[in-house]
């Protein structure tokens, strides 16, 4: 009885739909997401009120739906800290835009863009020719076409130049990729016959030579990407390798993976092989990635010979695999940056990340120390440490860039309360993803540029059982 006497009490929708807080969310969301959220709050309410539960106001009621339907409609490609020590990481989106490319890929999208459409003719233009120069200017290659990723880039030219014939790859370069996503499985898909030479460890220029035959469409160099074989180790230079196929009258496509436009060694990095490299050492196409080392927006670039990358551009799967005006945009703005050497560094996130000194990162380590151990009140042991950072997918596997970070410890030593702590800074408004190592969860801050925003966002931070917050 005294519940049916509450429930009486509990305000309808209508008045609701009259509260402040709920007519500015409206304002939002529009009246029907709105009051459908109020009636899913009013419902679960009804049954607590029979449980005996007392009713909440009508605030608390509005308040409750409102954050319901903010959190329906948040986006979960959501932006985060990445503290992983992994500057391109895959998972989280690999390369941060340089502003100018941003600037570039929002006016793209605020106006008409002349994107296939000849301004001086007036005629039908190609999409291409919007970044085709400045890519062999870049590269020195004779041609350029660019699709929407890499393993799109060696699909389309696999597909283009042997479908039905055969590709020739040594066995220590069948790569599996991020996703469990395989070299093999892209040649299968691509229309090509496989045929490995050599042994995961060793291949030699004879090994080439001894399988190509009458079937031979192509040779195929792959960059191991996201591993080495080390020890008692050989392959074959992409110099001696396109001449083994110029023999032959093939041509030799080379895989570079990540690739980069830029000698990293400038910037105190360790070597990883150029584009211009590998366009000057013979291989007719070159195929690379352009959210990687590049540094711009998801594609992947196909640079080489004009005859060949004229057969890509006539097969019918260069338009499904094609890049809109937005990545284009972009894309074309961050090749622009390495017109001035000097300054990249400066104005390309990527590189701007990777060539942080141990120093600057470690002086930062230090600032934050003492706000963090506030945020997390005791509950865990806050240590500054030095680390090694990763550049990340697929780029110099072996190779890591000495860093500094921040040590979270338990005061009990339990891994339960460090899996905890890392779950409550996943669930921040703005996460906040490190890693658990040797005991501790590490924040590396080689990618942290925004401190007060970091520090803000800790304020939110609820800490796991056995903690407080302060």
């Amino acid at each position: 009885m005294d519940a049916d006497i509450r429930l009486r009490d509990i305000p309808s929708v209508d008045e609701l739909l009259r509260s402040a807080a709920v007519v500015e969310a409206i304002e939002c969301f529009g009246r029907p997401a709105v009051a459908g959220a109020l009636r899913g709050v009013l419902t679960r309410i009804r049954n607590t009120v029979r449980a005996g539960a007392d009713v909440p106001s009508s605030d608390a009621i509005a308040t409750a739906a409102v954050a319901a339907i903010e959190a329906d409609n948040r986006s979960t490609l959501r932006p985060l800290f990445n503290l992983t020590g992994t500057v391109l990481h895959t998972n989280l989106g690999r390369a941060l835009l340089a502003q100018a490319a941003i600037d570039a890929a929002t006016a793209s999208m605020r106006e008409a863009v002349a994107l296939e459409f000849d301004l001086e003719s007036g005629k039908r233009g190609e999409r291409d020719d919007h970044l085709r120069a400045l890519i062999c200017e870049l590269t020195g290659a004779a041609d350029a076409t660019v699709v929407n990723n890499n393993a799109a880039a060696v699909l389309l030219t696999l597909n283009s130049l042997a479908a039905g014939r055969e590709a020739i790859v040594s066995r220590g370069e069948l790569i599996e990729i991020g996703g469990a996503f395989r070299m093999p499985d892209i040649m299968q898909c691509s229309g090509v016959r496989l045929v490995e030479v050599g042994t995961t460890n060793r291949t030699h220029a004879r090994d080439y030579r001894d399988a190509i035959g009458p079937e031979t469409g192509l040779i195929l160099k792959v960059h191991t990407s996201n591993y080495r074989i080390e020890g008692f180790t050989k392959e074959v230079g992409v110099r001696e390798l396109a001449a083994i196929a110029h023999e032959r009258g093939l041509p030799l496509i080379n895989d570079l993976g990540s690739g980069t436009l830029t000698d990293l060694d400038r910037f105190g990095l360790a070597h990883e092989p150029t584009v211009a490299e590998a366009v000057a050492d013979g291989a007719d196409i070159v195929t690379f990635s352009g959210d990687k080392l590049l540094g711009g927006p998801q594609a992947g670039v196909i640079v080489g010979r004009g005859d060949l990358l004229e057969r890509i551009n006539t097969n019918p799967m260069k338009r499904a695999l094609r890049v809109d005006k937005i990545r284009l945009a972009a894309l074309t703005a961050t090749l622009t940056l390495y017109r001035d050497p000097d300054r990249l560094s400066e104005r390309l996130p990527t590189l701007r990340l990777l060539t942080r000194s141990q120093a600057e990162v470690r002086q930062q380590a230090e600032r934050l120390s003492h706000l963090v151990g506030r945020a997390v009140n005791g509950a865990f042991k806050v240590s500054v440490i030095d680390c090694g950072s990763q550049i990340g997918s697929g780029a110099l596997p072996l190779v890591t860039v000495p860093s500094a970070g921040l040590a979270l410890a338990s005061s009990s030593g339990s891994g339960r309360m460090l899996a905890e702590l890392a779950a409550a800074l996943r669930r921040l408004p703005m996460p906040v993803i490190g890693r658990i190592e040797r005991g501790s969860l590490i924040l590396d801050l080689r990618c942290l540029e925004d401190e007060e925003g970091f520090i803000a966002h800790l304020s939110h931070l609820d800490l796991p059982t056995g903690g407080s917050s302060s």
